[in-house]
């Protein structure tokens, strides 16, 4: 097998030598989430190993891939946009290459829209064969017309794909593929596949080469990263896991996205509470705060078994923060029910919130129910979360003022030269500095909170 791969990356390699002097040039965009984002980073690793470079524009590039979120209506719209732009481009670079990936195109419409709208788009392909992105170009260049793979999860999870990360602090490293939850709004189970867990000895591997490299902050992804242990031959659920990776040596904070209530524990609470590396921050997403809302939801939880997981997570970390999403106007829902979710956000204060006007997804179960309220009215509604929102995150700002925090410093604003770093609460703070903190922990004093968000300077203490 892996001299096949071999034998592709060469054909690849001498196809784009044929097309481009010097070395080529691939722009790789990622929409969606952080999944979406690891994923990407495989596909550089590959086109690295390919003898691609990489450009920061469409314009300058030989390889152009965008690599899709089905989750939302809007992603979507995005996507084609810019795909069909493409079109001029194309024109006068007829040996550029076109390829779309990701979640999107795992939906049948889609694929059919890319198909017949975008025949200028050479290659489409789901995300359970990333691996084989080599084969995929070298039929690209070896072969007239569009080339389309689909559909093809596999059993087993590749643990050989090449890894070109984003940044030098912050390390995106899957622990689960896939869903089973089939909330009835979602579209992640029908393109992601079903659930599977990759295996703790290669988790533990793939952190501590990270550890040991010097990144600062580790985050654990998974659609529902709290059922991990599904098909394991060891019984390791994910608190065992994040038990293990906790002992793992170096100066770095592990956290983990995303959780489901349904599987959330006071196991999971009580290791995170106990631990050298894991911040006191869950992201936690409720969705609605009305019970029938949650059930058409297909959750598997209801407000009160939400609120206690919130109770029992402060009663061991009494400085523990959290964030949520938050969907505004599901099929069904009413003005009252959704002050139910207002209720719960000023029950919690939360630190943060993703808030979402419902978008159908077709396919799922959601898409077919009644939906007799309308946008507008909608839009009301979500204006009146976010409101309620702001007013909370401002407080939550201004409780921190005084205080000393250790900032991950993640980057430089370009307008206010001023550094830019989160908290282990997951807060953001604005402080001057030099370039050199980038990428490191520093202890900064809140001087001042400016609505939901912080400024600060360095302190000693």
């Amino acid at each position: 097998m892996e001299k096949t791969v071999s034998a592709w990356m060469a054909g690849v390699r001498q196809g784009m030598s044929e097309r481009v002097s010097g070395m080529p040039l691939a722009y790789v965009r990622t929409y969606g989430c952080q999944q979406n984002v690891a994923d990407g980073e495989k596909m550089k690793g590959l086109l690295a190993e390919m003898g691609f470079g990489f450009g920061d524009s469409p314009e300058e590039a030989d390889l152009i891939l965008f690599n899709t979120c089905a989750v939302r209506e809007h992603a979507e719209d995005r996507v084609f946009g810019n795909v069909g732009a493409l079109k001029h481009l194309k024109r006068r670079k007829p040996g550029l290459i076109i390829a779309v990936c990701g979640c999107m195109t795992e939906q049948q419409a889609v694929a059919q829209r890319l198909q017949k709208t975008f025949p200028f788009v050479d290659l489409v392909f789901g995300p359970h064969v990333i691996h084989r992105l080599p084969e995929l170009l070298h039929q690209v260049l070896s072969q007239q017309g569009q080339v389309m793979l689909l559909g093809h999860e596999e059993k087993t999870i590749r643990e050989d794909i090449p890894i070109r990360r984003d940044g030098r602090s912050r390390a995106w490293v899957t622990a689960m593929y896939g869903c089973d939850n089939f909330c009835s709004y979602c579209i992640v189970p029908y393109v992601r596949g079903r659930e599977k867990s990759r295996r703790p000895e290669d988790i533990l591997n793939e952190c501590r080469v990270l550890a040991q490299a010097g990144y600062r902050e580790i985050t654990l992804l998974g659609q529902n990263v709290n059922s991990y242990g599904k098909g394991l031959a060891e019984p390791v659920n994910f608190a065992e896991l994040l038990r293990r990776l906790d002992e793992l040596e170096g100066d770095f904070r592990l956290r983990f996205m995303t959780s489901h209530p349904k599987d959330a524990s006071q196991e999971l609470f009580d290791v995170m509470a106990a631990s050298r590396h894991i911040p006191h921050h869950i992201h936690l997403p409720f969705q609605s705060g009305n019970d029938r809302v949650l059930k058409e939801m297909n959750r598997r939880y209801d407000r009160e078994k939400y609120l206690s997981l919130i109770r029992y997570a402060r009663s061991v970390m009494p400085d523990v923060t959290f964030t949520s999403d938050v969907i505004v106007g599901f099929p069904g829902e009413t003005y009252e029910e959704f002050q139910e979710t207002v209720s719960l956000i000023q029950e919690v204060e939360f630190v943060n919130l993703f808030t979402f006007i419902y978008s159908p997804r077709p396919g799922t179960k959601a898409a077919g129910m009644p939906d007799p309220v309308s946008h507008e009215e909608k839009t009301r509604w979500f204006a009146e979360l976010l409101k309620a929102q702001e007013e909370i995150a401002a407080r939550n700002c201004r409780n921190l003022v005084g205080s000393t925090q250790r900032v991950l410093v993640e980057d430089k604003d370009g307008k206010t030269g001023l550094l830019s770093g989160r908290t282990a609460g997951s807060l953001t703070v604005l402080f001057p500095g030099g370039d050199g903190l980038v990428g490191e922990f520093a202890q900064v004093e809140v001087t001042e909170a400016r609505g939901w968000s912080l400024r600060g300077q360095l302190t000693e203490k």
